[in-house]
């Protein structure tokens, strides 16, 4: 049997339903506090706990074979650095140890991009980059980094683990409302008037990040990490796609300077930290956006035979799913 903590996550009930179609038996990790709607329908065994809980995790792990290790907090706000350490670093730790007390054959880490350490614009991010806490952009890659080495360092204690890196997540079945799926969301319904006059990003469907996992636990090997990326688009042109396939004339979002984009970022963020609301527009996400995003799965190809689709059908499917599960503010 498998287990899959972050099952109701976007990555995680995708996955849990790529397991369900190749015959699996799967247990889904869910916290009592979880939005249970994206596995709600999935033949899953659910098995109630937290990783900040390891009783609940020695319990979840009885009869389990392989771990898919997805819970984590994704947080682009400032201030969160505690609360980052304790759940990425800290459940991840509690998640390994949990895995070798009880025998499980393989662990498989979903970690992030973000955690490895970004070279010079110019020079491909691959797997030689690796993890480097002290070279982080920010606290969530600086969890995700240190999360990492927790698994790496597990490694040498005898624990047979392996760790993907995907790059910006996109694609169907987000039912939790993601940074990226608000986004494409927002350019639907045209209620994104403006965009920032340059920067963008790789970007990679769920569906083949849910496929690069399960391949990682079929052929990675041991102790190794594996980039799991798909195509860079820059936000403008991320637009115009949009429009194109909701069927609309292009929409003009006049774009704005970077210096006033940053300057805003800075009161956003200084407005986040008074009031412990949430924005999409931080310091981080605009340097997210400008960063280097020269990302190679050269490795990820050649050793497990990953291939992500094309950003186009990922972009349509996602417009297709949101239009029938009423999360458009217009018909896509």
């Amino acid at each position: 049997m498998i287990l899959v903590t972050g099952a109701t996550g976007h990555i995680g009930n995708v996955l849990v339903r790529e397991l369900i179609a190749k015959g699996e038996s799967v247990r889904a990790l869910v916290m009592p506090s979880d939005d249970e709607r994206p596995i709600a329908d999935l033949p899953v065994d659910i098995a109630w706990g937290n990783v900040l809980v390891p009783i609940t995790l020695e319990r979840a792990l009885e009869g389990i074979d392989t771990v898919y290790h997805l819970a984590g907090l994704v947080s682009i706000a400032p201030g969160q650095e505690e609360l980052l350490e304790s759940v990425n670093v800290g459940g991840t730790r509690n998640v390994i140890e949990a895995c070798m007390k009880m025998g499980v054959r393989r662990l498989v880490y979903c970690s992030s991009i973000h955690a490895m350490v970004e070279p010079p614009p110019g020079i491909p991010i691959d797997e030689s980059c690796g993890f480097d806490p002290s070279k982080s952009r920010g606290d969530y890659d600086r969890s995700k980094a240190r999360a990492s080495l927790e698994v790496l360092n597990a490694v040498e204690q005898g624990l047979d683990a392996v760790i993907v890196c995907p790059t910006g997540v996109i694609g169907p079945y987000d039912y939790l409302d993601s940074i990226m799926g608000q986004v494409i969301r927002d350019l639907a319904s045209n209620s994104m008037k403006v965009l920032p006059a340059k920067g963008g990003y790789d970007f990679v469907d769920v569906r083949d990040v849910a496929a690069g996992l399960i391949l990682a636990a079929e052929k990675g090997r041991t102790g190794e990490a594996y980039i799991l990326s798909g195509n860079y688009i820059d936000i403008n042109s991320l637009g115009a796609l949009v429009d194109e396939l909701c069927g609309q004339k292009p929409v003009r979002r006049p774009r704005v300077p970077m210096w006033l984009v940053q300057a805003c970022a800075n009161c956003s963020d200084f407005f986040c930290n008074v009031t412990g609301k949430k924005s999409r527009l931080t310091r981080y996400s605009i340097e997210t956006l400008l960063s280097n995003a020269n990302i190679s799965s050269a490795k990820a190809r050649q050793e497990l035979g990953y291939s992500p689709r094309p950003l186009r059908e990922s972009i349509a499917d996602t417009l297709k799913w949101m239009a029938e599960s009423d999360r458009l503010g217009t018909t896509a």
